[in-house]
């Protein structure tokens, strides 16, 4: 078993790499059943007996590690400990394929390293797990039957080349397909399609025996011939339409000899860096863009096509226009896909070696000459096997790898091969070897300042020379705004500095899915799990959690925040008008339609269509609005402007808003005077005030319902933001180096606070609670002031909170809590006037829109894979709750209103369960109206919460009228 630590990437018959190209010669498709044993060691001993496994698919237990390397660190060995699997089937060759020709074996994926025999012939070895891979195996095939056996490792050496942020899973988890490679077909063409002053141009590349080669564009009325290889030149095709992400429009092409025809969809377009500007057509391009795993809570790592599709549709709908292959080629199909529904794609080469990091980078074989043709075979079979697609704009070499020699030959063989298009790595950061300068989670302020002239940024490992060099280039964040569980916070900042400063190309966040695998608890109950719910030795738990969509495919808060943030069309108010930004690369208006609505505490009044001539891409247009009936105050009147989507399209039906804002076009309200202050007497606190029951000061009746309330409620079950300590907390407020804020809550007690009444007041209609809240071992308090009176049918709830001096750190909320126990008739809705339909918090707040809505409880939360704060709703005006109980704000004297979160949980039981099946089982309501949030931010692997959104311990006072 040598060859496990083989560094060199394959043996045998191993043809070179070369486009996947769509070809009419005949083929089998070999996925399917095969017969299959697994061997926890190397050496599979014959004992075992054999099974059957489809392919493609998965073998073994799944590993989640972000960093660290699930095996020794020995390169290249790895241990005799290595499940590996033993495929084998039967296949029937057809005759007519024997003795003409050559017959192709083709592998588009395994983890990581196999090896093929047929018909008892060893043909090789291949390594590179989401690499293509084609031996040529016409020397050992027969007449009748035929018997292919693949043997997988799940370890080898080139598993230190793929330590990717992701799960460990081996296996033939792609297509296996036998094809006939006729005499004089056709073995390769590259066709490199440019745009230039309105024409394209074609420079062909054709490998082939069998010229002459014709050529057929049938939409430009081409038919051209080529006799043989010297007469492949380039040329001008003529007028043609240019692609782009927006506008992504391909011309069916055929490569054709005697023998064979190959298909291809040319999209006409041109990458260029102009100065500190990455252009397309000539035109700055700005990536709203994600970071793409191939990832599947049943499937694993296999393509389903319609899943694909639908999600890249679910992109676009969310104006997503750019995906990075993170960290590898996905399958072919996905490319043809974002050719045809148009993204600007940065396609990855399969290298990570991040675990090396833990040595200091100490035998990095990013640096080492042993591994060079293992790195450089792994960017040509990326580039070779992609380089026709219209959409992928930059070739990356990898990812968290390092620096070194391997990665600066790598970068040099794709500036040879194909200097059309630049060249990415993160990791290079003295800029010596790269095209573009990249950076993951760059805080606000220093991609401010790299968004200047850069002085004044931080580059890493650079020298001046080497500092300056990197800011004369283009500059995109490929990772940032880390969505893992509640968040990312602060999108608009991020997106307000690529309009300001135009050297900035945007970036893509981290990431597009959750990886969870759909598995079973004891009880059969269903789950997502994630790191260390598989018995792994090592693993990096829920970091594997870090998606813009849930593993169910729900779209988070967040995507829906990213969504409002990025959207391409900016409306800016002004008097009687709106001024109409197009923010598009290419794309004018003509495809949206323009609509409008006036709503009055959130009712609809009025409503119609706005006419808009098309606005050409990057320009801006005022459009006249109707004029607004204002309603009687203290009613709020609303305008709310959409652009939608005027036709169907291949990813979303008319009517689909893509960009949406709304203009507070209330008439002035007055700020709701505090009561006057009556003359307290001590009581005991039992008494009834028109619905409420107290008992010594106590509510625990209101509207017949039974209740406990309010209580101080200063904890949150924090969110993977709250428990990350990455970021600069220098930027915050209360943060420290190294330790999350989590564990700085849990420190001072916000979790496990207790209540002591100072005293019980009572006047006609009215009651008072003075009580100082607190944790033990602390001597840091808060004083609540808790004041009822009823007014005629109403009973208004001030609630004011101090706390004592002392508090170093930011707060999670400020709010109070009730408590609904379930009864015959259990509180499991709620209607709203205020901002939804989906949570807010203060640095995400964008898709928050003003208006009157509904939901059942379980449907006010989002349902993260490891419970946590969810469900907070800003800008609360009034909230009914199932049963018919009504609860109104009051602004404070600030303007300020509170919000609110409805659930069945308290933070404490949240905080406890890893996963939502762990959760208790609930009997009660639990409504909570908070003064105010700690922000998002995106501290779990980025920034934490700007300091404008941080939650600094203060005074506040929440006012309520309840009926």
């Amino acid at each position: 078993m040598s060859y496990i630590s083989d560094q060199k990437p394959f043996r045998g018959a191993v043809r070179a790499a070369r486009s996947w190209l769509h070809s009419d010669a005949p083929s089998l498709s070999l996925n399917g059943s095969w017969q299959f044993r697994l061997s926890p060691r190397a050496d599979v001993p014959d004992t075992i007996e054999w099974d059957t496994i489809e392919v493609p698919s998965h073998f073994g237990t799944p590993i989640y590690t972000n960093v660290q390397y699930p095996f020794p660190i020995d390169p290249p060995f790895v241990p005799d400990e290595n499940p590996t699997g033993d495929y084998r089937r039967h296949i029937e060759v057809p005759p007519e394929w024997l003795g003409t020709g050559r017959v192709v074996l083709r592998f588009d994926g395994v983890e990581s390293l196999f090896k093929v025999w047929v018909n008892d012939q060893e043909i090789g070895y291949a390594s590179g797990s989401r690499l293509a891979h084609e031996f040529d195996v016409t020397a050992s095939l027969k007449a009748g039957d035929n018997v292919i056996a693949v043997r997988v490792h799940q370890w080898s050496a080139a598993s230190y080349l793929e330590d990717q942020d992701q799960w460990w899973r081996p296996g033939i988890f792609r297509d296996v397909t036998l094809r006939h490679s006729p005499d004089g077909g056709i073995e390769d063409a590259w066709l490199r399609a440019s745009f230039h002053d309105g024409h394209g141009f074609l420079e062909p590349e054709i490998v082939s025996e069998g010229f002459p080669v014709t050529l057929r564009i049938p939409a430009l009325g081409i038919e051209k011939v080529w006799e043989d290889a010297a007469s492949v030149v380039a040329f001008d095709v003529g007028e043609v339409r240019p692609w782009s992400a927006e506008l992504p429009f391909l011309y069916a092409a055929a490569l054709s000899t005697t023998a064979e025809t190959v298909s291809l969809r040319l999209g006409f377009r041109t990458v260029e860096i102009r100065g500190d500007q990455f252009l397309v057509n000539g035109r700055r391009v700005v990536f709203h863009g994600m970071n793409r795993h191939e990832t599947h809570p049943v499937r694993g790592r296999v393509f389903d096509e319609e899943h694909a599709r639908a999600d890249l549709a679910r992109m676009k709908q969310f104006n997503v226009n750019a995906i990075r292959t993170s960290h590898y080629p996905p399958h072919p199909r996905l490319l043809d896909l974002a050719d045809e529904l148009g993204f600007w794609v940065i396609l990855e080469c399969d290298l990570e070696t991040h675990g090396f990091s833990a040595l200091d980078w100490a035998g990095n074989p990013s640096d080492d000459p042993s591994w060079r043709a293992a790195c450089l075979d792994r960017i040509e079979r990326t580039v070779e096997r992609d380089k026709n697609h219209p959409s992928i704009v930059i070739w990356s070499l990898g990812n968290e790898a390092g620096t070194g020699s391997n990665l600066a030959a790598m970068s040099a063989w794709v500036h040879g091969r194909d200097p059309s298009r630049p060249v990415h790595y993160e990791g290079d950061h003295a800029g010596e070897y790269t095209d573009v300068y990249s950076r993951m989670y760059s805080s606000v302020l220093e991609t401010t300042a790299i968004g200047t002239d850069g002085s004044r940024a931080k580059l890493l490992g650079c020298t001046p020379a080497q500092g300056a060099r990197q800011r004369t280039k283009p500059f995109l964040l490929c990772e940032y705004a880390h969505a893992m569980g509640n968040g990312p916070g602060a999108l608009d900042q991020y997106e307000e500095l690529v309009h300001r400063f135009p050297r900035l190309h945007g970036g893509f966040v981290w990431e597009w899915r959750d990886h969870g695998i759909l598995t079973t608890a004891a009880d059969g109950t269903p789950y997502y799990a994630y790191g260390g719910d598989f018995g792994e030795v090592v693993h990096d738990g829920n970091f594997v959690m870090d998606g813009m969509v849930l593993s169910n495919d729900v779209p988070t808060p967040g995507l829906h925040e990213y969504k409002a943030v990025v959207q391409p069309i900016r409306f800016s108010f002004g008097a009687g008008s709106v001024e109409l930004a197009n923010l598009r690369h290419s794309a004018d208006t003509s495809d949206l339609a323009f609509r409008w609505q006036v709503t009055h505490d959130g009712e609809a009044t009025s409503s119609g269509d706005l006419t808009v001539a098309a606005i050409e891409a990057g320009a801006s247009a005022r459009v006249p609005l109707p004029a607004v009936d204002i309603a009687a105050a203290p009613a709020e009147t609303w305008l709310t402007v959409e652009a939608v989507l005027a036709e169907d399209t291949a990813w979303a039906p008319a009517g689909h808003v893509v960009a949406v804002a709304q203009l507070d076009c209330s008439a002035p309200r007055a700020v709701a005077a505090t009561p006057r202050e009556p003359r307290w007497e001590p009581g005991d606190g039992t008494l009834t005030l028109g619905p409420a029951a107290f008992d010594q000061g106590t509510l625990v009746r209101l509207a017949g319902r039974t209740v406990a309330g309010p209580r101080l409620e200063l904890f949150r079950a924090p969110t993977d933001n709250d428990e990350g300590t990455s970021g600069n907390p220098a930027e915050s407020d209360g943060s420290l180096a190294g330790v999350s804020n989590a564990a700085l809550w849990r420190r001072d007690g916000l979790d496990r606070l207790t209540t002591r009444v100072v005293s019980v007041s009572t006047a006609p209609g009215a009651l008072k609670t003075v009580s100082r809240v607190a944790a033990a071992h602390s001597g840091r308090s808060v004083v609540v002031e808790t004041v009822w009176t009823l007014a005629g049918d109403e009973l208004d709830l001030r609630v004011s909170i101090e706390p004592s001096r002392g508090w170093s750190t930011v707060w999670p909320r400020i709010g109070i809590r009730f408590d609904f126990p379930d009864g015959d008739n259990p509180i499991d809705s709620a209607e709203w006037f205020g901002t939804g339909p989906l949570e807010s918090y203060p640095d995400s707040r964008h898709a928050a829109l003003v208006g009157r809505f509904s939901a059942g409880i379980s449907d006010l939360s989002a349902d993260y894979a490891r419970p946590q704060e969810t469900g907070h709703r800003a800008g609360l005006r009034s909230l009914t709750l199932g049963g018919g109980l009504r609860i109104d704000t009051v602004p404070d004297t600030r303007g300020r209103r509170p919000g609110f979160t409805l659930t069945r949980h308290t933070p404490q039981e949240m905080a406890r369960a890893p996963h939502p099946y762990q959760l208790p089982p609930s009997t009660t309501s639990y409504l909570f109206i908070d003064a105010a949030q700690h922000g998002l931010g995106s501290r779990a692997c980025g920034p934490d919460v700007w300091p404008d959104f941080a939650l600094r311990p203060e005074a506040r006072t929440i006012r309520l009228r309840i009926r």
